[in-house]
């Protein structure tokens, strides 16, 4: 009798589906260190450093001091009763608790909470945003998950239908976008950024990928943009931004943001803007266009990757649809409590009045010196391989 389960009766969208960043090479790499542990000295190295994906803390970057206070006494808030935690975490780290377990029913971690995520914490994200951005922001648009993949994949949930649904997508790409396309039965659009002009985003390449999709009879449903970019490493200009914003709202598409290096940034001529501030900034309003920003507590100086922690900010969807994408999150039943709370720490940290903010800063400096020393480093031992391709490296993450 033939088995019940084999791989030719699976589901061929999973089949199909690909993800190389824990695929061949890193197996290979776990069979080599299990032989280093039962074979000490059979190979002519004795450690692996996996580099195959953004994991600082896994390669010595060390957690943020004020973010683990805080992430601890809400862990244990019977230590907010005790006298010497006074001794133990800084005065705004036992503050910061107090004012996040006020927001939790219960004061309990460890408990399910709004599928969205935590009200207050939300709350919290949203004035980070609008902090950030200059332009309001609505904690009811803010669907907190377990880092920024979750999100992805429930856009691609949402979006595709059959295979005859496409998502523009940047090659090179992360390749969770490609996956995840598979996954959900979708088609892939690739567009190319271009090398020459330091992976350029080309609105021209975008309309000549589209109009070919379009021809083949592909309903294509949103353009995906990473930025900064990943693994290309670079920081889209204002105007580039401006152009793109523009072309999804005269194309009818979904912009898909992925803006989880925006703390990556390590030169003087470039910084970080949102989609939605771009958008906001050239008279778009709610209405105006499909955005969905994503952000996660993996990546930045913090580096949480193993907390998942991360948001999507949800704006330009009707209610019926947005009714549709809180379905989606309540199969999820919440995303965890610890990378709730780590997203809303991430976007309102310390502000300079606070004594944690001199304890946050040496932290968050050594970290991003660090971080901008690997990208010179890896921008120097690239340009030694490809000596005919020299690049500069304008954002980058371990």
């Amino acid at each position: 009798m033939a088995p019940s389960v084999a791989v030719e009766n699976l589901n061929p969208k999973v089949l199909k589906c690909e993800y190389a960043v824990r695929g061949e090479i890193v197996i290979h790499a776990q069979r080599l260190q299990q032989q280093l542990q039962t074979q000490p000295g059979s190979l002519p190295f004795d450690e692996i450093l996996y580099c195959n994906i953004g994991n600082p803390q896994s390669l010595g970057q060390q957690p943020v001091t004020f973010f683990r206070e805080v992430l601890a006494l809400c862990d244990h808030p019977s230590l907010l009763e005790k006298e010497e935690t006074k001794s133990l975490f800084s005065a705004d780290a036992i503050s910061r608790a107090k004012r996040i377990l006020s927001t939790i029913p219960g004061r309990a971690t460890g408990a399910y909470s709004h599928s969205q995520g935590i009200k207050g914490l939300r709350d919290a994200i949203a004035a980070g945003i609008a902090l950030r951005d200059g332009f309001p922001a609505n904690a009811d648009d803010i669907f907190v998950t377990d880092g920024a993949s979750p999100g992805v994949h429930m856009m691609m949930q949402l979006l595709l239908r059959d295979e005859k649904d496409g998502i523009l997508c940047p090659i090179p790409q992360y390749p969770l976008y490609s996956a995840s396309i598979a996954l959900h039965g979708g088609t892939l659009i690739p567009y190319y950024l271009d090398e020459k002009t330091g992976w350029g985003l080309e609105i021209s390449e975008l309309k000549k990928q589209l109009e070919d999709a379009r021809s083949k009879g592909i309903d294509v449903r949103a353009l995906v943009v990473i930025n900064p970019g990943n693994p290309t490493g670079q920081v889209l200009a204002e105007d580039n931004q401006c152009d793109i914003v523009r072309f999804c709202k005269n194309e009818g598409l979904v912009l898909l943001a992925d803006e989880v290096y925006q703390e990556n940034i390590y030169v003087d001529d470039k910084k970080f803007n949102s989609f939605k501030k771009i958008a906001r900034s050239i008279g778009y309003g709610e209405d105006d266009l499909p955005l969905v920003s994503f952000q996660s507590v993996s990546k930045g100086y913090y580096g949480e990757c193993g907390k998942r922690g991360g948001y999507m900010e949800i704006t330009g969807f009707s209610a019926s649809v947005r009714e549709q994408v809180y379905k989606i999150a309540s199969v999820n039943l919440c995303s965890n409590i610890t990378g709730q709370i780590l997203a809303s720490l991430i976007m309102n940290p310390p502000k300079v009045n606070y004594m944690a903010f001199f304890k946050l800063c040496p932290d968050r400096k050594c970290q991003t010196v660090q971080l901008k020393i690997s990208a010179l480093f890896c921008r120097k031992g690239m340009n030694h391989m490809l000596p005919t391709r020299q690049r500069k490296m304008e954002s980058f993450n371990l």
